[in-house]
């Protein structure tokens, strides 16, 4: 039979080496201060799963929404010159809202999730989109114009078919920043409760840094794709540009 006195060392010895061992080098990588956890993002890479297909949700309904109220909001001022300013100031003003601040001020009306998500990301689309198509319909020259009316053209066929496809390349140029930007944007939308990429940062907190540069970079690869789609489909609306650089 064991002396109670061996056993209590025993179990002292134990203690004192399961502290030590959980103080040194073999702690969990979470829980260190090491850049990048190679095996914890190996075995956690499925939890952004989720929140990306939800980024990608709120980011392509907002892009969306912006493009058809900015683009239809430029078409009128071009035909009502005296919009211009006014909706240039609305724009203007929706664009310089902290974004964080503007999802807060929505809650009371729209309430937590996707939809006060959406609506704050698609006010952030409007000035850019709407100045960059502004400044392509004006940028069309004047002697296209009256070439296109001299041959009988009305003015709607005017705008369709020759100052909309000249400002394609201007147009196309302030819809990929606008979505560059709210790829960016869009991580704040888990203040709202529209989710994201911003919610595992939140859930895994601000000082792990595997977990931000995992969804940081998932954001940066998502604005590339998205850019690089733009891209092509302006390469492809505008042909003639191809041949003017050739």
């Amino acid at each position: 039979m064991s002396s109670p006195t061996l056993t209590l060392a025993a179990v002292g010895e134990v203690g004192k080496g399961f502290i030590h061992e959980r103080t040194s080098e073999t702690l969990p990588c979470q829980a260190t201060e090491k850049l990048f956890c190679f095996d914890w993002a190996k075995e956690n890479i499925d939890r952004y799963g989720t929140p990306t297909l939800q980024h990608l949700e709120l980011v392509s309904l907002a892009v969306l929404f912006g493009f058809t109220i900015a683009f239809t909001l430029a078409v009128l001022a071009h035909r009502r010159r005296w919009l211009q300013s006014p909706l240039l100031a609305a724009t203007g003003v929706l664009y310089t809202i902290p974004s964080v601040a503007f999802f807060f001020l929505l809650l009371p009306l729209t309430g937590r999730g996707v939809d006060t998500a959406v609506i704050a990301l698609t006010a952030f689309n409007l000035q850019v989109i709407y100045r960059n198509t502004i400044v392509g319909l004006s940028n069309v020259p004047s002697s296209v114009k009256e070439a296109a009316r001299g041959i009988g053209q009305t003015d709607r066929q005017i705008l369709w078919r020759v100052e909309l496809p000249l400002a394609t390349q201007e147009i196309i140029a302030g819809l990929r920043i606008a979505t560059v930007s709210t790829v960016a944007i869009a991580t704040l939308a888990v203040f709202a409760g529209g989710g994201g990429l911003g919610a595992p940062i939140l859930q895994g907190g601000i000082d792990f840094k595997t977990n931000i540069i995992i969804a940081g970079g998932i954001a940066i690869l998502m604005a590339l794709a998205f850019d690089l789609v733009l891209l092509t489909i302006q390469r492809l609306a505008t042909p003639w540009e191809r041949v003017a650089r050739a």
